[in-house]
């Protein structure tokens, strides 16, 4: 049977038949950013990467625009403010003092980010201390309190959507680990009773709140003196956040992009593990491929989508189908009819259940039995009470015996027998490194399996064998380009950043595109150490002799021949550029007057590009010119 390759990373979002999850899993999130804006912030400054000295401040609109811009990749359908509290001006549907909630034209105060609004707010440290203004918000002697009133405007923009089909969460950037700190007696205890109050009933709506706090670089930020009570930190967890308060710009902004993302749920299985025993589980993706996102086509005249609409024209009178068409199979010179539920039923495998079929020792598991990337198994009670206790049962049974389950797994699309594999939690000082759980490995039918074929198939033919002298070589020159601490976490896909870089550049009208990394290119320095260099030649020494010649094999004769077209392709271009004056017709304005062909000449004998329109090819000679 045909898998469709789309539906092997499909989630359940993907799938048209799923719109009752669609409607009670979280569909997006809604996260508004508290920004403390005191005269603190912007007064205490930290070395950022280039040596030089940033603000709080500087450093958590950093932080927040990179968030935004990661977001617009990856799910550009969450809604996001901008907040900020210590204000002189405010700005808030609730009249509230110190209190001023970033925002541009055309655009809610908590709505999708937009290119406008991340221009804005790149540039907000220019005009925010004369626009906005910058003051203590809570002093001796005064009852307001502008962390409390900052929670009751983010509280009073997450009211929209709802908990169960947004996620809605806070997070606080402040350098300041005691808010109360100028606050004395009943007053100070007033005040931090009323904001500790104001978090609980932001929570009670499914609204969590998070600190990412900025230290000094004399002094550590002290989360227990306020904040480890407004989020609920105790014993391990306050131990182990504390030493994270200290870390730099540039960790700041992995917590943040680390912190914002969300688990999701690829599909909520009834997995049948006897007659009559059926649990609920969740299934995740850990590892998927990243593709580019989809193209929007736009009206011309409006810039809006537009919407495509497909009609069926009768071939015999030229009139638009009103009913559904329907579909045929030609059997014994007849036409068998079928309509799209019908043709939907027929293709219909299984009502997509986890079916148990038995248990097989972990040794018949072969790693090359895994068809494609597995999938982690978590059980869930929301909707079968006990599914938890019965999973934890067969997996602590299936650990002790040292078992795997063998299940069926069916779609509407296809079927798929999968092996279940149980994981035992892996915890370290830092916390959980692996969860517990099972991995749900996809097994090949034994029509998948291809058995590899001989190389050699004559009985005379000799079948080239390396002698102990080359696999000592061979040896020795892995170990030399040996990768030290592999991670595939270390390799980003260049195609995807320049993809993106190019995007962001256009969108925020930047003149520069951001310098993109490619972690994909070999290591020249470090391929030219003498130790690499001489395990190399040693190599190609024990395999091909001391008389071999890279020339004689036929792949480089080929590139040979290509490269002596191409120089000779090269020198007629010298030959017929320098019959033009080029110096006269850039000066004279007459390089537009030249065919496409003939500026081709001056690029090719320069080795410059020869792709693009004419105007990309004029710009490109003048700016070779320094003209």
């Amino acid at each position: 049977m045909e898998l469709d390759p789309d539906d092997v990373f499909r989630d359940d979002d993907d799938d048209p038949e799923n719109e009752a999850l669609r409607q009670r899993a979280s569909s997006k999130e809604l996260v508004v950013y508290l920004v403390d804006a005191s005269p603190k912030m912007f007064s205490t400054n930290c070395p950022s990467e280039d040596q030089k000295d940033e603000s709080h401040f500087r450093i958590a609109i950093s932080c927040i625009l990179e968030s935004l811009k990661t977001q617009i990749i990856n799910r550009s359908y969450d809604e996001v403010a901008v907040c900020f509290f210590n204000t002189r001006e405010k700005k808030n549907l609730q009249d509230l003092n110190s209190v001023f909630v970033f925002n541009v034209a055309d655009r809610e105060f908590l709505d999708r980010p937009t290119a406008k609004f991340i221009k804005e707010l790149s540039r907000l440290e220019e005009f925010f201390v004369k626009e906005i203004g910058s003051q203590h918000g809570i002093v001796s002697g005064s009852r307001e309190n502008s962390l409390y009133n900052a929670l009751w405007v983010a509280q009073a923009l997450l009211r929209k959507g709802s908990a169960k089909t947004a996620d809605k969460r806070i997070l606080i950037f402040t350098d300041e680990d005691d808010p109360f700190g100028n606050i004395k007696g009943g007053a100070k205890a007033d005040m931090t009773r009323t904001t500790l109050q104001r978090v609980k009933d932001a929570q009670d709506l499914g609204i969590s709140i998070e600190l990412l706090p900025l230290s000094q670089l004399d002094r550590e930020f002290n989360v227990s003196l306020f904040y480890a009570d407004l989020i609920g930190l105790q014993g391990e967890d306050l131990a182990q956040f504390v030493p994270a308060a200290g870390e730099r710009m540039e960790d700041m902004k992995y917590q943040l992009r680390k912190r914002m993302f969300k688990k999701r749920i690829v599909r909520k299985l009834t997995f049948s593990v006897a007659n009559g025993v059926s649990i609920e589980v969740h299934t995740y993706a850990f590892i998927r491929p990243t593709v580019l996102g989809s193209i929007t086509w736009l009206d011309s005249v409006t810039n809006q989508p537009i919407k495509i609409e497909r009609s069926f024209i009768c071939a015999d009178t030229g009139a638009l189908m009103q009913e559904p068409p329907k579909h045929f199979q030609t059997y014994k010179n007849q036409n068998v009819k079928f309509s799209v539920e019908e043709l939907s039923e027929i293709k219909r495998v299984s009502t997509g259940q986890l079916r148990l079929l038995g248990f097989k020792p972990l040794s018949c598991l072969k790693d090359y039995h895994n068809l494609r990337p597995s999938t982690f198994i978590f059980p869930s009670d929301e909707e079968v009470i006990g599914s938890t206790r019965i999973f934890i049962a067969l997996h602590r049974s299936m650990i002790r015996l040292n078992r795997f389950a063998v299940a069926f797994y069916g779609t509407s699309s296809h079927s798929q027998l999968v092996a279940l594999v149980a994981q035992e939690e892996i915890i370290d000082s830092g916390g959980q490194v692996e969860p517990p759980g099972m991995h749900m490995i996809c097994l090949p039918y034994s029509d998948d399996i291809r058995h590899a074929e001989e190389l050699h198939s004559g009985t005379n033919a000799a079948i080239p064998r390396a002698n102990e002298d080359q696999i000592k070589k061979a040896a020795a020159l892995i170990k030399r380009i040996d990768l030290k601490d592999f991670s595939v976490y270390q390799f980003a896909n260049p195609g995807l950043q320049r993809h993106y870089a190019i995007l962001q550049a256009l969108a925020l009208e930047e003149d520069d595109l951001p310098e993109i990394k490619d972690e994909t290119v070999p290591d020249e320095e470090g391929l030219a150490r003498p130790g690499v260099v001489k395990a190399i030649e040693e190599f190609k020494l024990s395999v091909y002799g001391d008389k071999y010649d890279e020339s004689d094999n036929a792949g480089h004769k080929k590139v040979s021949e290509a490269s002596k077209k191409r120089k000779a392709l090269a020198d007629g271009a010298v030959q017929k550029s320098a019959q033009y004056n080029w110096d006269a017709l850039a000066d004279s304005g007459k390089l537009k007057d030249l065919t496409v062909v003939e500026l081709k000449f001056y690029l090719s004998a320069h080795d410059l590009p020869v792709s693009g329109k004419k105007e990309d090819l004029v710009k490109r000679i003048l700016t070779h010119m320094g003209k």
